[in-house]
């Protein structure tokens, strides 16, 4: 299985998320300058040129990419707090076709983020609902907007159970 994730507007993945990705599939996660680089979703597509992803996931601006990626390309997505209804920088993204969008979106919100307000998230999702999609919210009350390692864990696994994919 071929995982891509984006990470957030002034992050990394850490070697310890890596590692529980790893567990699922081969992850790709590019280095992206969302400040420079306003086209970061022509980036993305330029890299399905060579090779095909299964699943994205996410984290606050890289989640936002990856809702929009993963419609684009109908593929399951895991956003971690995505920057959905209000971001800091300019990003170019695509329309969305609703005739076209993914399988499965899960969102794991945290209660406690004082950038991303969990409720403006709600409120998004609820308004821009494409309807072939299932969503699943889950929403981690003590979280803030630094993703633990426990709750990544734990929602990895989640998302990959309920999608119904298997480990490599």
């Amino acid at each position: 299985m071929n995982i891509l994730y984006l990470h957030g507007l002034e992050s990394k993945l850490s070697s310890q998320k890596r590692s529980v990705l790893e567990r699922f599939g081969t992850v790709t996660a590019p280095d992206l300058d969302y400040y420079a680089d306003p086209e970061i979703f022509l980036l993305l597509q330029s890299f399905t040129n060579s090779q095909s992803f299964d699943v994205v996931i996410g984290s606050s601006m890289g989640g936002f990419m990856g809702y929009y990626f993963s419609n684009t390309y109908q593929i399951p997505a895991l956003l971690f707090n995505p920057a959905l209804p209000y971001r800091s920088v300019k990003q170019n993204i695509p329309t969305l076709d609703c005739s076209h969008s993914s399988s499965l979106l899960h969102f794991a919100l945290g209660g406690q983020d004082d950038i991303i307000k969990a409720n403006d998230n709600l409120k998004w999702i609820a308004e821009n609902r494409l309807g072939r999609t299932d969503i699943k919210i889950s929403i981690h009350n003590q979280m803030g907007h630094q993703i633990l390692l426990e709750v990544f864990e734990k929602e990895a696994t989640e998302f990959f159970r309920q999608s119904t994919f298997e480990s490599k």
